[in-house]
């Protein structure tokens, strides 16, 4: 490659931005955020627990319904008995039962209505808590995506450099060799080429850890990953204090602690049950033979409104409403803590934005001066009007520049997104479907919200 050629492929990498080298066609980065949150194992964890909450509840609701008990049992029975004595002495008969019970909680102080209501929470706190590990998953994933891209472009540009000071050193060593050039030049050059393969492998080292990292948050190996263009801006808050009012409306993680915080009172109710009366409708049939010593049948029907009211208990049942009181006094601080990590978390996403738009004038800046120096710089040093020392520096100020400005470039995407993610709102500007499990169904009285 020609000094010239070196010159206009640096200046196209800058100019152009040498950003997002993947193929249009290809992997995008949707499609590998769709399969994230499909196979990740951390989505899949709180997908389970979601799902196991949607059974507590049902068992919760159970409470409500009659239960029925059926019994039946055989067997000898000796006894001795009044009845037994009367007929002259001890009996050995086998004995046979069968019972059918019904039972039905009318009055029960609320217990079964709270326990409902906490499992309510339950299931919005871990659908929540999912849609949240799902945001959160997917950022992960975007950052794998770019990471990858990123060293690929890097590894691009490390092989170019490598490639020119190869180069360089063949030349300077022809006009060693045959007496024109300096051993300092030639020393000069051989101790750069060094550090270009070192940088190159460098380069190569880190692309294979990104690699890596992608296969382990994706779930698959990068193959031809599509163009990245980021975000559209209209989905960018204008400010700070609309990506706060957004994040904290919005936020899984604060509707999850929320959502705990009114399981937690929701027990408080359940805590008072133990102290008032218990009312329950109790209709049942015995089919018996062969009872108490008694030869013959025993059956009875029945149907009896049972009234039990503990009156005592040691003090347990006063403790335990203490101990939910102040379970749910650790649970608002928890809340109260969940808001401040996400007013914290959303002004540090945004700060990083900020900063990643403000340096990319002067990286950008940075990128193409330092072509151009580095331009004029092989024209004199052709000339004799710079010493190699001169032009290698320029060099490597150019590779440097342009790794800066395709950084700079990743983190500005990467921070786009990362404010999105802290607003609740990432797989929305992706067009991701949530998964099923973190949304909240409408059904009758039951939860209506949607995460």
């Amino acid at each position: 490659m020609t000094a010239r050629a070196r010159i206009s492929f640096s200046v196209t990498v800058i100019a152009a931005g040498f950003l997002f080298t993947g193929p249009v066609s290809g992997q995008s980065l949707k499609a590998a955020v769709e399969q994230t949150l499909q196979t990740n194992p951390d989505v899949l964890v709180d997908a389970n627990r979601r799902l196991s909450t949607d059974e507590a509840l049902k068992a919760a609701r159970g409470g409500f319904l009659p239960k029925v008990d059926l019994g039946i049992g055989t067997g000898r029975e000796w006894a001795d008995n009044v009845s037994t004595r009367f007929a002259g002495g001890t009996s050995l008969l086998t004995r046979n039962e069968a019972s059918l019970t019904l039972n039905q909680m009318l009055l029960d102080g609320g217990q079964v209505q709270s326990e409902v209501d906490r499992n309510q929470a339950r299931v919005a706190s871990s659908a929540s808590k999912l849609s949240g590990t799902s945001e959160q998953t997917a950022l992960r994933a975007i950052e794998a995506y770019l990471e990858v891209l990123r060293n690929r472009d890097l590894v691009v540009l490390t092989t170019a450099n490598a490639d020119v000071h190869l180069r360089t050193f063949d030349q300077i060593k022809i006009r060693s060799d045959s007496g024109v050039g300096r051993k300092a030049d030639l020393e000069q050059i051989s101790a750069r080429q060094g550090l270009a393969k070192a940088n190159l492998t460098s380069s190569e080292a880190n692309l294979r850890d990104a690699e890596i990292n992608f296969l382990r948050v994706v779930g698959s190996a990068p193959v031809n990953l599509g163009k990245v263009d980021g975000p559209p801006a209209s989905l960018i808050p204008a400010s700070l204090e609309a990506a706060l009012t957004t994040a904290i409306d919005n936020h899984p993680t604060l509707k999850s602690a929320r959502a705990d915080f009114d399981a937690a009172n929701a027990q408080i109710a359940g805590a008072k049950s133990p102290m008032s009366p218990r009312l329950d409708l109790q209709l049942g049939a015995t089919v018996n033979s062969n009872i108490d010593g008694v030869p013959g049948r025993n059956d009875s029907r029945f149907a009896m409104l049972r009234l039990r009211w503990n009156l005592f208990n040691g003090g347990s049942d006063t403790a335990r409403l203490n101990e939910t009181v102040a379970l749910s006094g650790e649970a608002r601080e928890i809340m109260n803590r969940t808001y401040r990590q996400v007013d914290q978390s959303t002004r540090l996403s945004w700060n990083a934005l900020t900063s990643a738009q403000i340096r990319m004038p002067s990286l950008r800046q940075h990128a193409e001066s330092s072509a151009l120096t580095r331009d004029a710089y092989t024209k004199q040093f052709s000339i004799g009007q710079r010493t190699l020392l001169d032009m290698l520096d320029s060099e490597n100020e150019t590779f440097t520049a342009a790794s800066n400005y395709v950084n700079g470039q990743y983190l500005e995407v990467f921070a786009k997104y990362r404010v999105l993610a802290d607003m609740g709102q990432l797989l929305n500007a992706l067009g991701v479907a949530p998964r099923p499990e973190s949304m909240l169904a409408t059904s009758g009285s039951n939860i209506t919200a949607k995460n």
